[in-house]
């Protein structure tokens, strides 16, 4: 079935890039300058990386509907609708991972794609990450600053590919769009809908080294001409390369149907379950300032397990109330439950098991009015809503010398099954926000934005009486409210035909305790007070984020460049104490910042080259702390410079190859937030990745796989105290056939 698109956006808008005539001799210079090295192949002959896609003809029947057309690693459009622009035109430092670029990068969880881009490291928590996924982005923390379809996650989860349609990363503070935290950015993924347009079902096969596996199943059917369903499903399984026994299992469903019975309304829902079963990779430890390679497996390690799940039902309604008025509402509920039990053998030979569990709870609704107007002479995109929350954690963990009952779990050795007790913490956090925004054209050259929100939430935290290195703790209830104003306003110019300059200022803000997986540990974002036991008088850590950028659409749209200065200063800082698993800290003490630039590029370089390139320079400062020693030192897990460049070579109509190459800097240890221990230290690395695709027929893909290409040794995080270092992956290799039908 061949169809003619029909989308419906909430607002129609043409690039700048495109509808701008040109600006004069001395602007097309400098443009024609600036493409002239990237087009020196353009009188080759073409052989396009995918069928051309003209506006009106006929497009792959599984097209990423914000994609750019015939360009698989350029995306057009951001999926969220407070994003009111293409992303050529939209004033902010914004990454997005194409499904094609994923594909072709073989990388298929979420940690090891996000950890390879540019100013994103890996945290660790004590006993690992214990608790699923933990990014670092712009070195801020962002754990709950992870959203799918413009909603935050549930909870903490090891999280998979296979759903996904695109991953877009906004970079620095933005809590206008995504609420309370997101001081370095936060991550969106974009989910596979059903669609009206075609009928496909796209089956996957994979294996290799490493005991490999991976199957995938993605279909699509038109019910009748209002009605479409989509089912996507995974099942995976591999060991970690050279890290026997720690292993991987993964299964998944996506579930999504789609109603539009009138161009005017449109109704989607989706449900998604996922499960993880791993045996996991504690990594290693630091010796005489440098990771042990030789680390032998604790005893007790075949008996450790990591398993979470996470179940999700979203609904929602896209109402056009006229040709300038858009409603949308989006409701979710999410549940996510966690466990394991864990052991690390550390530099004094000693074992030391770590065991918890945690259950998440989530339900939000986010209503949204976008409206697209002249007024005064002026077009205005204004979009107003309100968004409420309410999150549910409960869990307990506990840390001891060997295996043994207690705490967290009663174990039975014999039958090797591990029973949960009962609750050590009951985390609440209810949420109101407001906000509004609007981007102004005020005329052919340039464009004003801005946009306020506020955020009312009410805390109530539960915490169990303990014994710890601290001593014994009593029980503890801690409840408290407040609000949260934030804002961005700025400007966006563009007095050149594919080229803009822009500039903006925005805050985030963060509250004691936010992190609701850390509950009382305070130096990990748990609730903090001070040596008065006092938490109430907390201000909210504020975080401000100036930023100057330029971005160029060269190339009949095809390739993205884009630069940005920015600088992030945080204030209000709240720091851990002495020992980070206590609610002793102090409160506002501190202040950091980081500061430089970021390169990026994306798209289609020549008609045969494809490419995704980033690069950021960054540095970082503690300003202020309570303790002075910190001050001048770095942020804790902060790589100073990262970069990564994936290609694609068309070298023949039905061959491609292509690779990948990451690197990073050093990092040091430390807890959140904090600054850099010195003696905790990792060396920087260079990771190199091959893959190659072959078109065996019309339907059916042959794509192979080699990642770690040079089998390099390196290291990803270290713990602070240096107990705990993650080791990279080493090198895998997988053959995967892909049919469409």
């Amino acid at each position: 079935m061949s169809a003619v698109r029909i989308t419906h956006h909430h607002s129609e808008h043409i690039s700048k890039s495109t509808a701008k005539k040109s600006n004069g001799f001395i602007s097309g210079s400098l443009a024609l300058a600036i493409s002239t090295a990237l087009i020196a192949d353009v009188g080759a002959e073409e052989i396009n990386l995918d069928a051309l896609m003209v506006e009106g003809t006929h497009t792959a029947a599984d097209d990423n509907p914000y994609a750019q057309s015939g360009v698989p690693y350029k995306a057009k459009k951001l999926s969220n609708s407070k994003r009111s622009r293409d992303i050529a035109d939209t004033p902010a430092t914004v990454t997005v991972l194409t499904k094609e670029a994923i594909a072709d990068s073989g990388k298929t969880e979420l940690k090891d794609i996000l950890s390879a881009q540019p100013g994103i490291t890996l945290g660790t928590g004590e006993g690992g990450n214990s608790f699923g996924d933990r990014y670092v982005i712009r070195g801020y923390e962002a754990r709950s600053d992870v959203f799918t379809d413009g909603l935050r996650e549930p909870g903490l989860i090891s999280r998979d590919t296979f759903a996904i349609e695109q991953l877009e990363i906004s970079k620095g503070p933005n809590s206008t769009f995504a609420g309370r935290g997101s001081t370095g950015g936060a991550v969106n993924s974009v989910t596979k809908k059903a669609s009206l347009e075609d009928d496909f079902v796209n089956l996957s096969a994979g294996l290799g080294t490493d005991n490999y596996q991976r199957y995938t199943l993605d279909g699509n059917k038109i019910v009748n001409q209002d009605l479409a369903v989509r089912l996507n499903v995974l099942y995976a399984e591999k060991d970690v390369p050279d890290r026997g026994p720690a292993g991987e299992q993964r299964m998944g469903l996506l579930f999504s149907t789609v109603y539009q019975p009138s161009y005017d309304l449109k109704i989607a829902a989706d449900y998604y379950h996922y499960q993880s079963d791993d045996t996991p990779d504690v990594g290693t430890y630091l010796v005489d300032g440098k990771p042990n390679a030789n680390q032998d497996y604790p005893g007790n390690q075949a008996l450790d397990f990591l398993r979470s799940q996470a179940d999700t039902l979203t609904l929602t309604v896209e109402q056009k109330l006229n040709d300038r008025v858009h409603l949308e509402n989006k409701i979710r509920f999410g549940k996510t439950t966690n466990e394991y039990i864990m052991t690390t053998k550390r530099a004094n030979g000693k074992d030391r098991t770590f065991a918890g569990w945690q259950d998440n709870q989530y339900l939000g609704n986010q209503t949204n009015l976008i409206i697209d107007q002249e007024i005064a002479g002026r077009r205005h995109t204004i979009i107003t809503g309100v968004e409420l929350s309410q999150e549910k954690v409960q869990g307990a963990t506990t840390a001891f010398a060997q295996y043994r009952n207690g705490g967290a779990y009663e174990i039975d050795f014999d039958n090797n099954t591990a029973t949960k007790l009962g609750k050590a913490t009951d985390y609440k956090l209810n949420t109101v926000s407001a906000y509004l925004m609007d981007t102004i054209t005020i005329n052919e050259d340039w464009e004003l934005f801005a946009g306020l929100r506020y955020d009312y939430f009410q805390y109530d935290l539960w915490l169990a009486a303990s014994s710890g290195r601290g001593g014994d703790v009593p029980e503890a209830n801690y409840a408290f409210s407040d609000g949260l104003f934030n804002g961005h306003v700025g400007v966006v110019y563009s007095p050149w035909q594919h080229g803009n300059i822009y500039t903006n200022w925005s805050t985030s803000a963060n509250i004691n305790g936010g992190e609701a997986d850390s509950a009382g540990n305070c130096g990990y974002g748990g609730i903090c007070t001070d040596d008065q036991g006092n938490y109430q008088s907390a201000e909210p850590e504020r975080s401000i984020n100036l930023e100057l950028g330029t971005k160029w659409n060269l190339m009949n749209e095809r390739l993205l460049l884009s630069t940005a200065l920015f600088q992030i200063t945080k204030d209000n800082v709240i720091e851990g104490g002495n020992d980070s698993y206590q609610t002793g800290g102090s409160l506002n003490t501190g202040k950091n910042r980081v500061e430089g630039i970021e390169f990026g590029a994306s798209g289609n370089l020549t008609p045969k080259l494809s490419a995704q390139f980033a690069m950021a320079l960054m540095d970082s400062e503690t300003l202020k702390s309570f303790d002075p020693d910190n001050v001048g030192k770095p942020k804790a897990n902060f790589a100073k410079q990262s970069a990564n460049l994936q290609l694609r070579y068309q070298a023949l109509p039905k061959l491609a190859v292509g690779g990948n190459a990451t690197y990073s800097s050093e990092i040091y240890g430390g807890q959140p937030d904090a600054a850099a221990s010195d003696n905790i230290r990792l060396d920087g690395h260079t990771i190199y990745d091959l893959f190659a695709s072959y078109q065996v027929s019309e339907k059916l893909e042959l794509r192979g796989n080699i990642q770690n290409l040079t089998d390099q040794d390196y290291y990803t995080a270290v713990y602070r105290g240096g107990d705990i270092v993650y080791i990279g992956d080493a090198r895998s290799a997988n053959l995967t056939l892909n049919y469409q039908f």
